[in-house]
């Protein structure tokens, strides 16, 4: 069970949702969406930080050079990746760039949500502090053979690279000792929306309990 931190300010139930590469932490947040709970994706907002006409991008191209940038201005993202994977110095610059602005947009967008709870979805929850917004932790979680098979096959990675990745994340089983609940997503889709369904209809029932605590 992980240590709780600063609880969330917010009223309504914070659900925060991680996993490793690969584990399907974007199918199981889709789900939870499909059942009309706002998601806050990190992912996608480190995207659009560096999304054309940014001003953040323009600090990318003035740090590491127009060679990352394509013909229609945009970011080249596959060779911003490859750039900063084994650069520590460069990845460092990068994150200190970025997360104060997903930061910010992520604070946003919880303190918007209008759902009975809210999921905020991450792979880098724990990492980087973020479980502190969070009333409850859920993991998507599968074997690591699994995950790199999945990771390669839908990346068209070398399973060497993906190997490496995963061992640049928290570990698997630190990462599950921070849970408050598991989604195992070893098996295929229709298991994985059973359990989805299981947990929305929890998370509603605690969702209720802290609005009526409030």
């Amino acid at each position: 069970m992980k240590k709780k931190l600063v609880n969330n300010k917010q009223s309504k139930l914070i659900i925060g949702l991680t996993g490793g590469i690969g584990s399907g932490k974007t199918a199981a947040s889709d789900l939870f969406a499909k059942q009309g709970v706002n998601v806050v994706d990190t992912d996608i907002l480190a995207r659009q930080a560096l999304q054309l006409g940014s001003p953040l991008l323009t600090q990318v191209f003035n740090y590491f050079g127009e060679q990352l940038k394509l013909e229609d201005g945009s970011l080249d993202r596959a060779a911003l990746r490859a750039l900063v994977f084994n650069n520590s110095t460069a990845k460092t610059w990068l994150e200190e760039l970025v997360h104060p602005w997903v930061k910010k947009e992520t604070l946003k967008a919880l303190a918007e949500a209008t759902s009975p709870y809210i999921l905020l979805s991450s792979p880098l929850l724990i990492e980087s502090g973020q479980v502190s917004l969070t009333d409850r932790l859920v993991v998507v979680d599968l074997p690591e053979s699994i995950q790199i098979q999945r990771t390669t096959q839908r990346d068209n990675n070398d399973p060497s690279l993906v190997k490496k990745i995963i061992q640049q994340q928290i570990s698997r089983q630190d990462r599950l000792a921070q849970a408050d609940d598991l989604i195992d997503n070893s098996g295929d889709l229709t298991s994985l929306q059973k359990q989805v369904d299981s947990l929305h209809n929890h998370y509603l029932k605690l969702a209720l309990t802290k609005a009526n605590q409030e």
